[in-house]
């Protein structure tokens, strides 16, 4: 998607838990260091940051971070499905508990009649890691941050994909309909569930997609595909933006726009408690095509901690028993709970009346909700009674 200059956003810091206490060092809200960058193909790389010739590595990375955390700002796209970027603070950043803890910035914009939601989003998994064996880089397990769309029955898990180098020579492919699509055959993928296409070239940007620094002919990328968030509407593509959970997805003023540490899931799905973490990755979580406008690809500003003055707990031990959770309010769909236990569950709406009660195990859960009236509700635990709001 073609980018847009966005104004950088300086985010207030949210209330801190009054457990508690502030260090006495003043830690930076924002991010300090981009450790890795390696972006799948798309027609915004090699040039945010700009390619030389020459450039290793090495120099994309320091002209990324030079980007990110200069005074002035800067975006950075992640290509095609896959492409990521990590990065990390001066500090770690605290899970403060029932508070938004981070927030990574985009620019995502509102549609033109002023909605609430956006028409704008390229949706990026967002995953976090702590330095367990404090070296310093981020080379240790990674979790993923559990977003509205985790347990959607079209999100594929443990998904692969590989991009091939294209022949700059070859003779292009345009599309007859489509003027703008200068080559629909550029660069070839092919995907673990069977699926293959191209990332097409369109005339708004010549240069090669390939990134020109990445030595290989093949770039292999793993993760979470989300379902496609695009539609046709008046002829034009719009974007529609997921309900919470995941970056370049709502304006980076939208309270939807931030991120709970508390929403970490392992590889199996289960809950993970992190009481601080230090690396953050974000990579493009749709893998698809829309005509002149391309691939669909997640663009990154930064991150801003929402507490860097929060002390961590890390060392000391969890909660004995770990509460209830309602990971979304308001809840579109799909109500997300973490169980720390197997319990059944009830709805009760504000007269009174039962509307929905189901069982669950331990662990997290998505339950169907689309019968629900709109208007506010009372999740009913074993542990705790907590009001919601349907949309």
């Amino acid at each position: 998607m073609r980018q847009q200059s966005k104004k950088k956003w300086i985010l207030p810091l949210t209330g801190l838990w009054m457990g508690l206490t502030l260090s006495a060092q003043q830690n930076s809200p924002r991010i300090d260091r981009v450790y890795d960058y390696r972006p799948a193909p798309g027609q915004f790389i090699n040039v945010s940051p700009e390619y030389g010739p020459g450039d290793t590595r090495e120099d994309i990375l320091r002209k990324v971070e030079e980007l990110l955390t200069g005074e002035d700002g800067g975006l950075v796209s992640l290509g095609a499905y896959g492409g990521y970027i990590v990065f990390g603070f001066d500090h770690p950043v605290v899970n403060v508990p029932d508070e938004p803890d981070f927030r990574v910035t985009g620019n995502v914009f509102v549609n033109a009649g002023g909605g609430a939601l956006s028409e704008s989003s390229e949706p990026g998994i967002v995953m976090v890691a702590r330095d367990v064996n404090g070296n310093g880089l981020p080379d240790d397990a990674w979790y993923e941050l559990a977003g509205s769309e985790y347990s959607h029955p079209q999100t594929v898990h443990s998904y692969r994909i590989t991009y091939y180098r294209p022949d700059e020579n070859k003779t292009p492919a345009p599309d007859a309909a489509n003027p703008a699509l200068t080559d629909t055959t550029y660069i070839r993928w092919i995907d673990s569930r069977g699926g293959q296409g191209y990332v097409s070239a369109n005339s708004f940007h010549t240069q090669p997609y390939y990134p020109q620094w990445e030595d290989a002919d093949s770039l292999v990328f793993e993760g979470a595909r989300l379902p496609d968030n695009y539609r046709i509407e008046s002829g034009g593509y719009l974007f529609q933006a997921f309900e919470w959970g995941y970056a370049d997805n709502r304006p980076n003023a939208d309270a939807h726009s931030a991120f709970n540490i508390d929403w970490a899931v392992d590889a199996d799905g289960q809950p993970v408690h992190l009481p601080e973490i230090h690396f953050i990755k974000v990579y493009t979580a749709v893998n698809q095509y829309c005509g002149w406008l391309g691939e669909t690809s997640t663009e990154v500003g930064g991150a801003v901690d929402l507490h860097p003055d929060a002390v961590s707990t890390a060392g000391q031990s969890p909660p004995a028993v770990a509460r209830t959770q309602l990971v979304a309010n308001p809840v579109g769909d799909r109500l997300l709970i973490v169980s720390p236990v197997g319990q059944t569950l009830q709805v009760i709406g504000m007269d009174g009346v039962r509307r929905m009660s189901f069982r669950v195990e331990s662990g997290t859960v998505a339950v169907p909700c689309s019968s629900l009236p709109q208007g506010f509700h009372i999740l009913v635990a074993q542990d705790r009674a907590i009001k919601f709001r349907k949309q």
